[in-house]
């Protein structure tokens, strides 16, 4: 089964009608993108949108033996004119099931939000699996059987990745095709970076993909450290790398800090944000965490851990310090780092990049600036992924 993606950007395409943004701006050549349309074996068109017929020509097809078209999300605006011999697009009933006289199968699937989701079966048996812009399949069952490719709504609604993961749906061989592509997020590298952490990419309109077909499969790291001053955006860009996958476990190493209202509402700010299917631990024992099997971890933060770590030893103490303290604080980052090195579970972890400001003006206040630089060392030592943010633009260090 072959698909031809004539546009892959949100309806308004991308760049956007007279948007002064710096991604519209940006959106040049390749990166400019139609509205999403996928036409299937050259007999199934899902979405019809405005100049398809001269998308699918430029893409070296026609829409001339299309037998069926099926739009899945309401369309604003003008009328779209319907090419001459095409068929009248409509909607299909959420659950309905329509056999092609070609040999393809198509089941409507019910979304979350305005919209009808189509579980393509080809004559050849494979399974593709397209989703409207802003949309989520509703009342998944699991276990499900395992689509081949799925093309969505990948920046918008991540969480649907995540849901259809859940049950089993995307597999590690799954071809995840990101589609309704709008200016939300630069494109060109930045893009590709995001879809790549989610397990997913994304192709320039045209482009004719098998289904199951691709191996190249994006390989998520498997553990990620992301470093950033004070409020760079570390902690988005970590939770944003974890978004896209099921039961992620929340480490919050700062405690509750009972009394502090400040605290209390940065820890509200962080817990509003996470997917409602995370779970959250608050401890400073990462070993045992490290050392199970189970679902990612995403770690904020490791400055929290080695304040608590430095609390245990007593380490703003000179004459503790002196007197093994060092000896022993060194002795848990060794642990904690070869915890790291063994661990099978997807790890994203947050800490601070503190050695580029000011010399703090007490003893302790160096002793902890550099302690947090060798723990930052040693633990990206074991990363294959590592980020620095700097004003919420992620920069790659590695991987």
């Amino acid at each position: 089964m072959d698909v031809t993606l004539l546009g892959t950007g949100a309806p308004a395409g991308l760049p956007r009608p007279d948007c002064p943004c710096a991604a519209c701006a940006r959106a040049l050549g390749q990166e400019a993108r139609a509205a999403t349309a996928v036409l299937v074996d050259g007999t199934l068109l899902l979405d019809l949108t405005p100049g398809a017929a001269f998308a699918a020509a430029r893409a070296g097809h026609s829409l001339a033996g299309v037998r069926q078209a099926l739009l899945s999300h309401p369309h604003d605006g003008p009328p779209v004119e319907v090419p001459a011999g095409l068929p009248q697009p409509g909607r299909v009933a959420d659950g309905r099931e329509l056999a092609l006289l070609t040999g393809h199968r198509v089941r409507a699937l019910a979304m979350d939000s305005p919209g009808t989701g189509y579980a393509v079966t080809g004559p050849d048996g494979l399974r593709l699996l397209y989703l409207p812009p802003g949309g989520a399949p509703a009342g998944l069952e699991e276990p499900a059987p395992t689509y081949d490719m799925v093309i969505a709504d990948v920046v918008g609604r991540p969480d649907a990745l995540a849901k259809l993961r859940a049950v089993g749906a995307i597999g590690p061989a799954t071809d995840v095709v990101a589609a309704h592509l709008d200016h939300d997020v630069p494109p060109g590298a930045e893009l590709r970076r995001r879809l790549a952490a989610a397990g997913a990419r994304a192709v320039p309109d045209g482009t004719t993909l098998t289904v199951g077909g691709y191996d190249d499969v994006p390989d998520v790291p498997r553990r990620t450290l992301v470093l950033g001053g004070a409020r760079s955006g570390k902690s988005v860009e970590a939770e944003r790398r974890l978004e896209a996958f099921p039961d992620v476990l929340y480490v919050a190493t700062g405690g509750s800090r009972n009394g502090d209202t400040e605290w209390a509402a940065r820890v509200a700010t962080h817990r509003e944000r996470r997917p409602g299917s995370w779970h959250t631990a608050e401890t400073c024992d990462l070993l045992p965490l490290l050392a199970e099997d189970g679902p990612p971890l995403l770690i904020d933060c490791l400055s929290l851990w080695l304040t608590d770590a430095m609390d245990a030893v007593n380490a703003w103490d000179d004459a503790e310090w002196a007197g093994g303290g060092e000896r022993v604080l060194r002795a848990r980052v060794e642990e904690l780092t070869a915890a790291v090195r063994a661990t099978r579970r997807t790890v994203v972890a947050v800490s601070n990049e503190v050695g580029s400001g000011i010399v703090p003006a007490t003893a302790s206040g160096r002793r902890y600036r550099d302690e947090l630089g060798r723990l930052n060392t040693a633990f990206a030592t074991e990363c294959e992924h590592v980020l620095l943010v700097v004003a919420g633009q992620a920069l790659a260090l590695r991987g």
